[in-house]
């Protein structure tokens, strides 16, 4: 191996193990059942906060019924992209 493949392996941040994370959400006002995925090496943005480093990832879906309320999901991730904290508006998640 290199010693640029050596210095790469190095100082790259940890990949997670599945590229994606599904997620299924209940709209509070009609009960729509919604799937979303987020990318997880493309969709989080880094963030600093009080010398801290994490993503922060959010995605707003719409369903399909006569409602149409949006409903945004916001996940926090570690720098490895292990999820902190997840919150959705508009509705709950469903597990």
């Amino acid at each position: 191996m290199g010693i640029l493949s050596q210095l790469k392996r190095i100082f790259s941040p940890p990949r997670p193990t599945s590229r994606y994370l599904e997620f299924e959400v209940r709209c509070s006002r009609c009960g729509e059942v919604l799937a979303g995925r987020v990318d997880l090496y493309n969709d989080p943005s880094l963030e600093f906060e009080d010398n801290k480093t994490f993503y922060i990832c959010r995605k707003v879906l719409i369903g399909s019924s006569l409602c149409f309320q949006p409903l945004e999901a916001t996940f926090t991730f570690d720098e490895a992209r292990n999820v902190l904290e997840k919150r959705v508006t508009g509705g709950e998640f469903v597990d």
